[in-house]
């Protein structure tokens, strides 16, 4: 099982992408969130002004072409990439910067630094997440570690055992995850998946993904748009299930 599946392009995809794209050119100029990365990325949580249903300005998401079970969904993500990204910035320790540049901040959604000591626990069991390219400048791709997924939920499913259902998501995961995480990177392949306008991916919920550098590529003012759903299991122990053959 790879962990990850692309489809299109489609054009019901595209129709999509076409009714939310101006919405998302204006969502973005008028966010006053900091930029991150030293300017270089809008993280965009939650702007895209999308219905619970995945549709934009009247245009349904295409649950059947993306082979997904229609749930109730957040406002999009739009996770917009400028030229030069990443660069230093304040909030950035310089090793972080490092692992951003040579990781490309290699992660597991659903886990969050908690207290002063940033702690990692699973506060936010998402169930798969959803990328919509919005634009198409060849720079800074999704990067996925493909298999990693089965990784990830053997490592925390040790970590979980003979513990509460209802405890999961306050236990500190901190070493677990950065040890299966280097595993990950010692025996996973690492793909850049950059997308069109039209096309879609869906990443397991354990995978572990990133985005790359933007390189060489010309800057392109609109930056690298990509909507993201996420939407939220109703436990850890929900999400900790182990991936099957249906999954990817």
């Amino acid at each position: 099982m790879k962990g990850w599946r692309s489809i299109g392009p489609h054009p019901f995809i595209q129709n999509w992408r076409n009714a939310a794209y101006p919405l998302a050119i204006k969502a973005l100029s008028e966010n006053s969130d900091p930029l991150r990365s030293g300017g270089t990325w809008a993280v965009g949580l939650d702007l895209l002004p999308s219905a619970p249903d995945g549709s934009v300005a009247g245009v349904s998401l295409p649950w059947d072409v993306l082979g997904l079970a229609p749930v109730a969904l957040h406002k999009a993500q739009l996770s917009t990439i400028y030229a030069g990204y990443p660069q230093p910035s304040a909030d950035e320790t310089p090793a972080g910067h490092r692992f951003r540049l040579q990781r490309d901040a290699a992660h597991l959604d659903g886990l969050l630094p908690i207290g002063p000591d940033k702690r990692r626990m699973v506060k936010e069991p998402h169930a798969w997440i959803l990328g919509l390219p919005l634009t198409a400048p060849h720079a800074a791709p999704l990067v996925v570690w493909e298999g990693s997924h089965l990784v990830m939920q053997a490592a925390l499913a040790r970590a979980f055992a003979g513990h509460p259902p209802e405890s999961l998501g306050d236990i500190d995961v901190t070493e677990v995850y950065q040890t299966a995480r280097a595993e990950v990177f010692r025996s996973c392949p690492r793909l850049e998946l950059p997308g069109h306008p039209g096309e879609a991916v869906v990443l397991h919920r354990h995978l572990i993904h990133g985005v790359a550098p933007w390189g060489d590529a010309p800057a392109v003012a609109e930056g690298r748009i990509v909507a993201y759903f996420r939407p939220i299991m109703p436990s850890v122990a929900a999400w900790m299930a182990p991936p099957t053959a249906r999954d990817f």
